[in-house]
């Protein structure tokens, strides 16, 4: 029989390797705001072909005649995608007449521009959104586990789920700290979307094996809780990797013919259902595990 408690220090390592380059970029460069947290203007430029360096370079030199300040420049396709400090509709103007005389047959398929009140705004709504998110769910897990035999407890439930949806989390958004330092890759309100996603999906995820362990601590009178443990994730191992894997099949295959608005809205999700899965198997039970062991040795020392 696989024994995944038994080795829960090698998962817990795994899973610590996948986290510490994402907080160190984190910490040293941060996440690339999109104009929707830091305002600014967005315009997306459609060309006839595909987007070279000459095209780049003469589109750069329509913004310096035009004298707008070039935030961040990304080729995708025959779309430019430019990032601008905030320009009105008189200077737009200005600049697409500056383009096409640079370059022909160059159509502006977007244009936004978002004030930094909104932006700040938008900030505090997705950090609001998430501080939310964490305490209700640990509430409703505590709520819904109340009656749980010992020798656990309906908090360890909730708190064990939220050190696994952290873990989902920090990978996910460490993940777009690299890509946005290597790739120029930029968060938006679409991947605030895809964390609460993520969470909800890792949260469901985790209640498969809890709600499984629960039930099997009222029928394995007399087993060791770490045994009750593992029993109760191979039960749900097999559950568990059909809905993810099914879920990640549908997302790459939007990722691959799908449009590029959604590209890395699908990316975060993949990255996050992949994380969700993997700590609802290896960690947070484990958790619980680990915990119980703990609790175990205290009570022996004050005898």
């Amino acid at each position: 029989m696989l024994d995944i408690i038994g080795k829960k220090k090698w998962y817990f390592l795994i899973s610590l390797l996948v986290i510490i380059p994402g907080v160190i970029s984190m910490l040293i460069w941060g996440l690339r705001l999109s104009i929707d947290f830091t305002g600014g203007t967005r315009t997306i430029l459609l060309y006839p072909t595909k987007v070279d360096k000459q095209i780049e370079d003469f589109t750069r030199v329509g913004f310096e005649d035009s004298k707008v300040e070039i935030v961040t420049m990304q080729a995708s396709g025959e779309r430019l995608i430019v990032r601008t400090k905030e320009i009105d509709e008189k200077k737009n103007k200005e600049l697409m007449s500056n383009i096409l005389r640079k370059v022909e047959n160059v159509r502006q398929e977007e244009f936004e521009t978002i004030g930094p009140t909104i932006g700040n705004e938008t900030t505090g709504n997705a950090l609001k959104a998430l501080l939310v998110a964490f305490v209700l769910i640990v509430l409703y897990i505590a709520w819904s586990f109340r009656k749980v035999p010992k020798p656990t407890s309906s908090w360890r439930f909730g708190i064990c789920a939220i050190v696994a949806v952290i873990h989902d989390v920090l990978i996910t958004v460490g993940v777009f700290s690299l890509l946005g330092h290597f790739y120029n890759v930029e968060i938006d309100s679409l991947f605030v979307t895809a964390i609460l996603t993520v969470i909800g999906f890792s949260v469901h995820d985790t209640i498969v094996v809890f709600d499984r362990i629960r039930e099997n601590l009222r029928h394995s009178i007399g087993l060791p809780f770490a045994q009750v443990v593992n029993n109760s994730i191979l039960q749900t191992l097999i559950r568990s990797l059909n809905t993810s894997i099914t879920t990640v099949l549908v997302l790459i295959t939007l990722l691959l013919f799908g449009g590029p608005s959604l590209q890395w809205f699908l990316v975060a999700l993949i990255v996050g259902i992949a994380s969700g899965t993997y700590s609802s198997i290896f960690n947070a039970s484990a958790l619980l595990v680990v915990w119980d062991e703990l609790d175990t040795r205290r009570k022996r020392r004050n005898v």
